[in-house]
């Protein structure tokens, strides 16, 4: 189980059916099933193999081992483990999509502060699905986080 590496982080279990908004200041590790909304601005969601997530999320880090339904909005990272199956649009600024992985939606990859942007020829030879964030992906493929 990857369950977040700090030592605050709240799960929710297997058999634990949530309806609503969630909000909260740590970690959150989602096991059974939620529908809503989840917002953890300065932490992250993991979502596991057995959750299933109806909501649109958002934390400072986003990574989907099992069924997300509904927009990311990472503000450090997303995360599409191989066993994920995510459907909604995600806008992040540093994104992994591993191999196995089944993705459709729109991907918007923010620009950091003070970088250089990416230009679509290079994103492209680097395996970053649309660049600018304007294409639709369905993949089972992987892209580079841009490290």
């Amino acid at each position: 189980m990857d369950a977040p590496k700090t030592m605050e982080f709240a799960h929710i279990g297997k058999s634990v059916i949530i309806k609503g908004e969630l909000s909260g200041s740590e970690d959150l590790y989602v096991e059974g099933q939620v529908e809503g909304k989840i917002e953890l601005h300065d932490n992250s969601l993991t979502i596991g193999p057995n959750g299933q997530v109806r909501a649109n999320v958002s934390g400072k880090g986003v990574i989907v081992q099992g069924k997300l339904e509904g927009n990311i909005n990472a503000s450090e990272r997303a995360e599409l483990k191989k066993s994920a199956i995510a459907v909604g649009d995600i806008v992040t600024r540093r994104l992994l999509i591993e191999d196995g992985a089944y993705f459709k939606g729109k991907i918007d990859v923010q620009r950091e502060i003070g970088k250089p942007s990416v230009s679509a020829a290079s994103a492209a030879s680097s395996g970053v699905a649309a660049a600018a964030g304007t294409g639709t992906s369905t993949s089972k493929s992987s892209a580079s986080d841009g490290k």
